[in-house]
């Protein structure tokens, strides 16, 4: 009996400076196809990008409030999502065939569970409880004094022949203001946070090792 063949972990890259959005898909597009030929690992590519507004597959015409910043379909799943500065947009190109961690094979629901649950023990690290809520996407933190909620974390992925790209999005110090462009994610009722407007004054550094470890507990 010969032994399974080990697989590499999956890379993480940090891109430096901003990235336009559609460098960014085109990169994921050639990655994934790599991953699925075989001819390239797994990754985790950690962007930052110029303000864009991006359509999910959900989105709806009239949600886009104000065209203040370029406005693009995503081709990933969900409504309508902004990234730019301090934002750290988290790309995820794994081989869902295979388990990751926790996370089963062949099964969409507990890959989208496990990105939330990665960013909830990530924002853990900060002190900060970041929650699920039934029928919303993404990842919320409530002011149970004030009886509010806010979105700190966002979540659209897209899935092509079981390779997964797109992913998640933590505002880390975004300029809240330009999410008033849009309905983030078809949410008009709640606003958005940052662990900067919550106090936590985290460097991009320290949350992008915040989710490198949250990782590990997660998808192994």
């Amino acid at each position: 009996m010969t032994d399974a063949p080990t697989i590499a972990p999956a890379a993480w890259i940090a891109a430096p400076g901003l990235t336009p959005y559609a460098e960014a898909v085109a990169a994921m597009e050639a990655r994934v196809a790599a991953i699925r030929e075989g001819s390239a690992g797994e990754l985790v590519w950690l962007v930052e990008h110029p303000p864009t507004y991006t359509a999910g597959t959900s989105a709806r015409p009239e949600d886009l409030l104000e065209k203040r910043f370029p406005a693009v379909a995503a081709g990933r799943g969900g409504q309508w999502t902004y990234h730019g500065p301090g934002q750290r947009t988290a790309y995820v190109m794994l081989d869902l065939t295979r388990p990751h961690g926790t996370v089963r094979p062949r099964d969409v629901r507990a890959y989208v569970h496990g990105l939330e649950e990665w960013l909830i023990r990530a924002l853990d690290r900060f002190n900060v409880k970041g929650e699920r809520r039934e029928g919303r996407v993404g990842i919320w933190v409530a002011d149970r004094a004030r009886g509010t909620e806010d979105k700190i974390g966002a979540i659209g992925v897209r899935v092509t022949r079981w390779v997964s790209w797109h992913g998640v999005a933590l505002n880390v110090d975004p300029d809240l203001s330009h999410f008033g462009g849009i309905v983030p994610c078809g949410v008009a009722e709640h606003g958005v946070t940052s662990l900067h407007r919550l106090g936590v004054l985290a460097t991009m550094e320290e949350a992008d090792s915040a989710l490198m470890a949250a990782w590990a507990e997660v998808f192994g």
